[in-house]
């Protein structure tokens, strides 16, 4: 049974997700509180497991809460934000700050999406984070925290260059911030790079935004019909599956709807399977920590086609799932800690 504490300052949000979460069997909700100050109380007298957190909250925001809980009493958290501008930045802030992920609370003015359907999400979420891995996740957002201060940021000098190779990354739970770890280390002229990470629609532009603010490549939410260029990184739009061709000598981008492909849109295998068939050697694929299979049978076909692979190893996964799968199934090459993923994609270039 899986421990909830539940916190929003909002009577009605604290009631629906209570009696919603409280039906499924292997969740029990074990208390509610209206903000941080009776949430730190309450986390010492009922000890949960997981805790669901309204990212803006009274006397003390969700992010400050957030920090202060990561750094002396670290617990799984997910996070229960509204679908506005300030909501999704604030969203990206707590995964920088030790979220493990994140549902959106339904909204007239967005889409129809509803309690229901919000609480089906979040069910799945909170099990998942409660087998995450904390420990590796203290250890990331450390070392992230430590680079964010030290290292300068570049601007790429390598734009609108054709790329010879192109690097194919797929990841879902705890990938934001493997994501971001990555994307701190890579070389301005690396190859260029195509990215899915499973995240909910409205946030990949903001996403990219804060992605291209730390690294010496350019970041951006691919469109249809990018062109894949030396320096610049390409990250799946939400609810649009992202898939690679060639045109003469250059690689683009389809960006297109589609119905899910194993519960995804994008899907890690759609673009995994898109190189495979037309990148084939020239291509370096990685699976990072994420829940699920998504990405195996692709990455499989990638090393089939002769594309090098490297997959996440479990000690440095916050949920070695993905790639697990993929070792499983005979597509990952090699595993590597998250720190060792640039250095050896690096390796494999060619490069030192």
């Amino acid at each position: 049974m899986i421990k909830v504490l539940i916190v929003d300052d909002s009577a009605t949000i604290r009631a629906i997700l209570s009696m919603g979460l409280s039906k499924d069997p292997e969740i029990q909700v074990v208390g509610t509180a209206p903000d941080p100050y009776v949430a730190r109380d309450k986390i010492a007298e009922l000890k949960p497991d997981v805790i669901t957190l309204d990212v803006e909250m009274p006397r003390m925001d969700g992010i400050e809460f957030l920090r202060r809980l990561m750094a002396s009493f670290p617990l799984p958290v997910v996070m229960v934000s509204a679908l506005t501008e300030r909501g999704k930045e604030i969203t990206l802030q707590a995964l920088e700050a030790g979220a493990i992920d994140y549902v959106t609370k339904p909204s007239g003015s967005h889409g129809d999406r509803g309690a229901a359907e919000m609480i089906m999400e979040l069910r799945q979420k909170i099990k998942v984070a409660s087998r995450a891995n904390l420990s590796n996740l203290r250890q990331n957002l450390a070392k992230v925290e430590k680079t964010v201060h030290s290292a300068p940021v570049y601007t790429s000098a390598a734009l609108a260059e054709t790329t010879d190779k192109v690097i194919a990354i797929g990841a879902s739970t705890g990938g934001t911030n493997a994501i971001r770890d990555l994307v701190m280390q890579f070389p301005a002229d690396t190859p260029g790079i195509v990215i899915v990470q499973h995240i909910t629609p409205g946030f990949t532009k903001m996403f990219a935004s804060r992605l291209n603010e730390i690294g010496a490549m350019s970041v951006k939410e691919a469109t249809n019909g990018d062109r894949i260029i030396t320096g610049q990184i390409l990250i799946a739009p939400a609810n649009m599956h992202m898939s690679v061709r060639r045109s003469g000598g250059t690689y683009l981008v389809d960006c297109l709807p589609g119905d899910p492909v194993g519960g995804h849109r994008p899907a890690v295998d759609v673009l995994f399977h898109s190189v495979a068939k037309n990148v084939g050697a020239n291509a370096i694929g990685v699976i990072l920590t994420g829940m699920g299979g998504d990405g195996a049978e692709g990455l499989a076909a990638m090393r089939k086609a002769g594309a090098r692979t490297l997959g996440q190893d479990e000690a440095s996964c916050v949920v070695y799932g993905m790639p697990k799968v993929a070792f499983d199934k005979g597509g990952v090459e090699r595993q590597v800690p998250l720190n060792l993923v640039v250095p050896s994609l690096l390796s494999l270039l060619g490069r030192k």
